[in-house]
Parts: structure tokens; C-alpha cells; sequence
């Protein structure tokens, strides 16, 4: 008797393959297409503009086997289903699937679900739809757009300047930006200004007398703009000889409002901030989180719903259930009356739910011992962020202190968490450093009057935007239109592997390449690296998938201009010759100074005289520690892992190794090293015997903060 035939089910990765499979059972057969399997061949162009931007599909290299056992399997399946992302990019997949296994054009071949759980994936098998061309349409749009840029930039770039570059319509812009930035610091002209502050004695809530700071406000009537020395020198002589009483006292309640759900970007950037998470690691953590963990011996499940997303909405099951889980944890205090409603950007794509946990029950710790460290710390930020979007207001107590006389007016201002609400869970992170609040307020009435003990002036100047970091830049992306939740990992990437930009410290800066190159696209590709361009590109893509827009008529619209612009500058660039910049390490094998050069895994050392000599150093990063061990220099080193540690340089005589960065201040307590531990908000100074262990905090850099 012939065995019964099981239905096929294609999915992207192994690893959703194997949670499915489990969802499934018997009846099913779960098999991985490992991405894409089709695509334009890398050796060409692809894109034919002679006519009208036909499309050249091949198969990729190494996907042979995978495609003839899928074609294999198909013959004796009952049924194919496509279960790829539920994104332009899976139903791309998905399309290319049912070509080559030869599914009509109108099968009811298409599954997709927001999260990979068995009440979803099994609702979703049910219900099984025919491919979305709009969603394909838009993704080939993209795919050739992308490549006419990159292939025929690109080849202009090698040409012209240095064998290895790339252009692309997001990665261009986006190195414009950093470029821009970093003009924008240099151009920059610091102005003076000052400040000044009283220490006045007034009594806390409790009865007991303090000092507060008080700032001077205003003079005369106007607003206090001091822009010298002699100015704010004057003002202190007045603020120290004023007769001063109370003027005004003002107490407001502040509220504060939660955060939404995360979208893609929105994680990122929290992940850069709290967890100091690189874009791409974020995306390879939340990609294991979404595709299933394995909870218990035979459970696995996906934690976290799709990932790729720029909506802000959640269904109202996943609202049912996080209200619920509110009012048992927190109680009623911490429950709106009705669900909070967020709204999203207006050229977000609304397809998909925000990123949050597919069972809120399902609490970080709970599921703790099957995660890994990195996963952990994710769907705990991700989990907390998705409870405390559905609480109440934290409530703060404001006061304002008016203290005047003699034109000199002096103004307190502080505030108090009066009630925690949604922060007893969650607090958005932020780039910038932050004063906490005063944990208490001065009392005052109307007419007292105000002494003053001290008066301090403090000379400032005004400071230059901040560099990107991979968080801001993404933000920034996102709130110009630019690239989509897909994209802005690969792209900081790309810029940062092509050597365009370089990231120290969190902070992004072009390379010497990079502005080279974005003086030549802003000169001869003005529109590629136009932000508002891109951003109009972007809007035109999201007209495709909605079906209002034709694909190839972005392509037509598109390329004429761009074929023109292409011609000027092949005419226009002459050679451009890049020296390489000379390190001061001298070849030990040929003697010559060795040279800096970007590879795939970023700067290293390389010899002058390749291929000659073919010598290559890594470049060695040293900290001002001495190596507890034996005193010799320490380096900074990264594992495999890619987790950076310290080690000695005298390895393997000296086999000193540590996570926690080494300090050459040693315990005042203990004589041991200590080490330097990175907090969100503050940095600490810790003992590393751990008998003792010893802390003190120690100042942030203004850079770091």
C-alpha cells in the first residue's frame, strides 16, 4: 500500500523549518529554501533596458541541490504551501518558489503568520491565499533599481578611483549624511555664553534646611543672556548685593506618557543604547528570538512576532492579554480604563504588528534558562517595552520658585515621581547623557524672604551636533523616508565594510575614501545621494505594493535621467590616485613602512610591495593598564564570538585574560586590579577580587555620554 502523501510546507531557514515541523506533525513535510534561490546573476547586469527592464533570473550558486530535492519532494506532496516572511522580500521568495516548482499563477499556495506559534501557524495553514504580485512587483522594483545603481556606479568608481568601491541608493545617502555631519562639526564656530547660580537655603518637605541652585533668570525684566566675563562678573555683583523674597511659587503635575511597541528601527536603537548591541547583532539576536526557541525538551516556540516591521499596532488579543497580565502584576493603578492607541509615521507600512512577545505570560525570566545571554537581555527589553506601552502615565509634582528683587530674578525649578506607572516597568533610553530628578522639593511661600550663601558663574560654549551614532543614524534614516526596516542593518554594514566609514567609540566618522567618493556622487550623481530624492523613491516602491503604481513605470522614470548622468560623469571623472595612508610599523620582512588597508573584517596592516611581499599585520589596540600578571602592555582583543576582551601582549608566556577592562588604578582597599564596568548611566571602578570587591564610580567622558 502506497504511503499516504503529506503536504509540503517551504520556509526561509532551518531553524523556522524545525519549529514548524514540530507544529505541524505528521500530516506535514517543513523543508528550508535557505533564502533566496533565484536571483540576477552577479556577473551581469540582469536588467535588460533595451527591453522595457526585463528581469534575467538565475539560479544561485549553491542552491542547486536545495531546488532539485524541493522539485523532488513537490512531485509526491498532496499540496505545496509557501510560508517564506511575511514582507516584499518573502513574497518575492515565494514567487520564485512557485516558478520553479511550476505552481499556477492563481493557486492558493501562500501562508503567512505575524509569529510562529502553534495557534498561529495552524490558523495560518488554513487559510492559504494566492501570491501577492503587488507585494513582487514591488520587490523587483527595488531589486532593479538597486542594481542599476550599484552596476553602473559602481564599475565608474573602480574605474576612476579604486578597484572595490560601491554605490548604492540608500548606502550613498547614507554616507552623505555622516559626511554632512562631520562638515557641519568642522565648519563650526563655538560661542561664548555663561551662567549663573545661587545656593539659596530653603527647607525641604520634611522641615529639615538645605541649599538649593537657583539660576539667574532674568535682569532688568529681560532675559539673562550673559556672553562674557564682564558681563556675568556684573551680574554676580548684583545677584550678591540683591534684596531678594519670594515672588511666585507655581506647582504643576507632569505627566509622562509610554513608549509605543518597538518597531524595527525603535529596537535597534534601544538595543544600540541600553544593551550596546551593534545594528546587525540586534538583528541576528531578534532573528532567533522570532524563529523559535526551544523552551522545554519538545516545545519550541517563537518568542517575539515578526521583526521586520514599522508599525506601532498590536492586535486586540495580544492588548486582551497584556491588560491582563497588568492588572495581576501591577494592579488596577497601573491600568488605563482603555487601551492606549498609538499612531504610527505616515509613510509606515501598517502589514504587520509591532514587535512584541507572542505570549506575554511568558516572562523573561520565565523562559531565562533557555535563552542564551544576548537573547535574554533582548526579549527582556522587548517584553518590557510591550508592558509598560499599555500602562498608566508616570505622574511627576513640578515646582517653580520666582525669586526676585532689585531687577535681579532667580528661578528654582524641580520636579518629583510622584507616582511610577509605566517606569516601575520600562524607561526609554536616550543618546544623551541625563540628570536624574531631585528626590525632593523646597517649601516656599509667597514673600518670604531669600538669602543667598553662594554665588557661582560658569563659563560655556556652545557645542557642535553630535556624530552619528548606528542608533541616530538610523533614526534619522527612518524619519527622512530613507530605506525600510529591512534595510538599515545591511546598510550601516555596507558603508562601514566598504571603508567609507569608520565606527569608534559608537561614533561614526568618514574616512578620507568616504568623502572622496561622496564629493564625486554629490558632484555627478546629485540625485542618488539626495536625501529627498530617495525618500521620494521610497514612496514610489510603497505606490507598487499598494497597486496604485505600475513597477516598470518607476524603472522608466527612473533610468533616462540617471542614463545621462551616467554618461557626464564617465566623461567628466579623471583618474583619481589614493595614496594609502603609512602606518609607522615597519615590514619585518621586507623592511618597508606597512600601509592601512580595509578588508572584510575592517582595518589591518598590509605591506607596500604586494604582491611582492604579501605580508599582513592586524593593528593592535593597546589600553593604559599594565597586565596584572606581569605588568607587561595589554591589548584589546575580540573572540570569535565577536565579545571584546583584554589579554597580554607576552601571550602564550602570560596567559592573562579578562572580559571587564583592566584600570592601572589598583583597590585602595585590597592592592588588587580593578576593573572598569559600563553601566547606562553611570560607569563604576569595581575590585576584581572577589572576596573585597571594591566599587567607585568614576566620570563619563562627555563623547561616551
Amino acid at each position: 500500500m502506497a504511503a499516504k502523501q503529506k503536504k509540503l510546507v517551504i520556509v526561509e531557514s532551518p531553524a523556522k523549518a524545525g519549529t514548524i515541523g514540530k507544529f505541524l506533525g505528521r500530516g506535514y513535510k517543513v523543508l528550508a529554501s535557505q533564502g533566496h534561490v533565484r536571483d540576477l546573476p552577479r556577473s551581469q547586469l540582469g536588467v535588460d533596458v533595451e527591453d522595457d527592464f526585463a528581469m534575467r533570473y538565475i539560479t544561485i550558486r549553491g542552491k542547486g541541490d536545495i531546488l532539485a530535492m524541493l522539485r523532488k519532494e513537490a512531485k509526491s506532496a498532496s499540496d505545496i504551501l509557501l510560508a517564506t516572511d511575511p514582507d516584499r522580500e518573502g513574497e518575492a521568495i515565494s514567487w520564485h518558489l512557485a516558478e520553479v516548482l511550476k505552481i499556477d499563477d492563481d493557486a492558493l499556495c501562500r501562508v503567512e503568520f505575524n509569529e510562529i506559534t502553534k495557534k498561529s501557524v495552524a490558523a495560518a495553514i488554513k487559510k492559504p491565499r494566492a501570491i501577492n504580485m503587488d507585494l513582487v512587483d514591488a520587490q523587483q522594483a527595488r531589486r532593479a533599481l538597486d542594481r542599476l545603481v550599484g552596476y553602473k556606479i559602481s564599475p565608474l568608481l573602480w574605474a576612476k578611483v579604486k578597484k572595490g568601491l560601491s554605490a548604492g541608493r540608500v548606502q550613498s545617502v547614507a554616507v552623505r549624511l555622516i559626511v554632512d555631519r562631520e562638515e557641519e562639526i568642522e565648519g563650526f564656530v563655538p560661542e561664548e555664553y555663561w551662567d549663573a547660580f545661587a545656593q539659596v537655603p530653603l527647607h525641604r518637605e520634611n522641615g529639615q534646611e538645605a541649599d538649593f541652585q537657583v539660576r539667574l533668570a532674568a535682569l532688568d525684566g529681560k532675559k539673562a543672556e550673559l556672553t562674557n566675563q564682564a558681563q556675568a562678573e556684573d551680574a554676580k555683583k548684583r545677584m550678591e548685593s540683591a534684596k531678594l523674597s519670594v515672588k511666585e511659587v507655581r506647582n504643576r503635575e507632569k505627566r509622562k506618557s509610554p513608549a509605543p511597541p518597538f518597531t524595527t528601527s525603535t529596537l535597534q536603537q534601544e538595543a544600540s543604547r541600553k544593551l550596546n548591541f551593534t545594528i546587525a547583532k540586534c538583528m541576528q539576536v531578534v532573528q532567533g528570538l522570532y524563529e523559535g526557541v526551544e523552551l522545554t525538551k519538545g516545545n519550541t516556540q517563537g518568542l517575539v512576532t515578526y521583526i521586520r516591521t514599522d508599525s506601532v499596532r498590536v492586535s486586540e488579543d495580544a492588548l486582551s492579554a497584556v491588560r491582563g497580565y497588568i492588572g495581576d502584576n501591577y494592579g488596577a493603578d497601573y491600568l488605563p480604563e482603555s487601551a492606549n492607541q498609538y499612531k504610527g509615521r505616515t509613510n509606515a507600512q501598517d502589514a504587520h504588528e509591532a514587535i512584541r512577545p507572542v505570549d506575554v505570560s511568558l516572562t523573561p525570566e520565565a523562559v531565562k534558562s533557555a535563552l542564551t545571554r544576548d537573547q535574554f537581555q533582548l526579549y527582556r527589553l522587548i517584553h518590557a517595552r510591550f508592558v509598560a506601552s499599555q500602562m498608566t502615565d508616570a505622574r511627576f509634582e513640578t515646582r517653580t520658585i520666582d525669586m526676585e528683587g532689585d531687577g535681579v530674578l532667580l528661578r528654582y525649578y524641580g520636579e518629583v515621581k510622584r507616582f511610577a506607572g509605566f517606569t516601575a516597568v520600562y524607561e526609554e533610553g536616550s543618546d544623551e547623557a541625563q540628570d536624574p530628578a531631585a528626590s525632593y522639593l523646597p517649601q516656599a511661600a509667597q514673600g518670604d524672604a531669600v538669602t543667598i550663601n553662594e554665588v557661582t558663574i560658569d563659563q560655556h560654549f556652545t557645542q557642535p551636533p553630535g556624530r552619528y551614532t548606528e542608533a541616530s543614524l538610523v533614526r534619522t534614516l527612518e524619519e527622512k523616508g530613507i530605506g525600510r526596516p529591512s534595510t538599515y542593518a545591511p546598510t550601516v554594514t555596507t558603508v562601514i565594510a566598504r571603508g567609507y566609514v569608520s565606527r569608534e567609540k559608537k561614533r561614526l566618522y568618514p574616512t578620507e575614501l568616504g568623502r572622496m567618493v561622496n564629493d564625486l556622487m554629490k558632484e555627478y550623481f546629485a540625485t542618488i545621494v539626495d536625501p529627498d530624492f530617495t525618500a521620494r523613491m521610497e514612496a514610489e516602491l510603497d505606490a507598487v505594493e499598494t497597486g496604485e503604481t505600475p513597477w516598470k513605470k518607476v524603472l522608466r522614470d527612473f533610468y533616462p535621467p540617471f542614463e545621462e548622468q551616467l554618461k557626464r560623469a564617465d566623461e567628466a571623472i579623471e583618474k583619481v590616485e589614493i595614496a594609502d595612508e603609512v602606518s609607522d610599523t615597519v615590514c619585518d620582512q621586507c623592511g618597508a613602512m606597512m600601509v592601512y588597508k580595509m578588508g572584510r573584517y575592517g582595518r589591518f596592516l598590509a605591506c607596500p610591495n604586494f604582491p611582492e611581499c604579501r605580508n599582513t599585520l592586524p593593528i593592535l589596540v593597546y589600553i593604559d593598564a599594565p597586565c596584572p600578571a606581569c605588568g607587561a602592555r595589554l591589548l584589546e582583543k575580540t573572540s570569535r564570538k565577536n565579545r571584546k576582551f583584554y589579554g597580554c601582549e607576552r601571550y602564550p608566556e602570560c596567559d592573562f585574560v579578562s572580559w571587564d577592562q583592566p584600570v592601572s588604578k589598583p583597590c585602595p582597599k585590597c592592592g588588587s586590579y580593578m576593573t572598569l564596568k559600563r553601566r547606562r548611566d553611570q560607569d563604576l571602578l569595581l575590585c576584581s577580587n572577589e572576596s573585597c570587591r571594591h566599587r567607585e564610580e568614576v566620570e563619563r567622558a562627555d563623547e561616551e555620554a
